[in-house]
């Protein structure tokens, strides 16, 4: 392992792109290495053990691409399978949880919405995240259906504009002033999110907070990449490879591969 082998990532499909981005734009001379199991998404609708075994996968094809560190993309694949990673693997990783703390320690009316899928909503770690704020009121809401439509490159469509106004306006009548995004599909909803919230409501993601780690972690345990030549930025789905393009607004190569 050198510090010239790429950053990996994995999410359950285009949606931890919006991390890679966050980590490209802070890192930009590290090379990466981007893995999409959009054939498998959404993994929030999956059981416990079905996103083990497929974190589990998704670890195995990184190795082998010789990452030095692993992203978990995918909030929940953080919240149902780090724990079981970092136990298998001696690479470090680095998790993604929805941004509850920020959101609770500035909100002025003690209520804050979260927006997540049900595999993270219900985990273990998201429940001990919940426990440390039991001032503030928490209204949570799974995003059915929204994974699918992003991953069907429909984020602009009619059938989720309905759904976000579906989830989204109850928050608004229960005063809210935060709104989390507890999915890293979900940042390529924020433009119709503004325009359905009012501009009182702040929006959280995680992605920033996922890179500043990333990099913290890089610098104390592997180190960062020697500055010889241009990063190299490969993506890999099982999947049509044209939403993960579209996504990434056709700057790079994307590999279609089963796995």
């Amino acid at each position: 392992m050198t510090d010239n082998n790429p950053i990996g990532l994995f999410d359950s499909g285009i949606g931890g792109t919006s991390i890679w981005k966050e980590i490209h734009t802070l890192l930009p001379n590290e090379n990466t290495i981007y893995l999409a199991d959009s054939k498998n998404a959404p993994y929030g609708e999956k059981t416990k053990e079905e996103i083990i075994h497929l974190s589990i996968k998704n670890t195995e094809f990184l190795l082998n691409q010789n990452c030095k560190i692993i992203v978990v993309a995918c909030n929940t694949a953080t919240t149902n399978a780090i724990k079981e990673l970092r136990e298998k693997y001696t690479i470090p990783f680095i998790g993604i949880e929805p941004a509850i703390k920020p959101a609770a320690l500035h909100s002025q009316t003690q209520k804050i919405g979260i927006l997540a899928t049900k595999g993270t909503l219900n985990s273990d770690l998201f429940y001990k995240s919940v426990e440390q704020f039991k001032n503030i009121q928490i209204i949570e809401q799974i995003g059915f259906g929204l994974v699918e439509l992003i991953e069907n490159g429909k984020i602009n469509s009619v059938e989720m504009k309905e759904l976000l106004n579906q989830y989204l306006n109850p928050m608004i009548e229960s005063n809210i002033d935060y709104l989390v995004l507890g999915c890293s599909h979900y940042p390529y909803l924020i433009p119709q999110i503004k325009s359905i919230i009012p501009n009182t409501i702040k929006i959280i993601d995680s992605g920033e907070a996922v890179a500043k780690q990333t990099k913290a972690v890089l610098l104390e345990k592997v180190g960062l990449r020697e500055i010889d030549k241009i990063s190299s930025q490969l993506f890999y789905t099982n999947a049509n490879p044209k939403i993960l393009s579209d996504i990434l607004e056709n700057k790079y190569s994307v590999i279609q591969k089963i796995f």
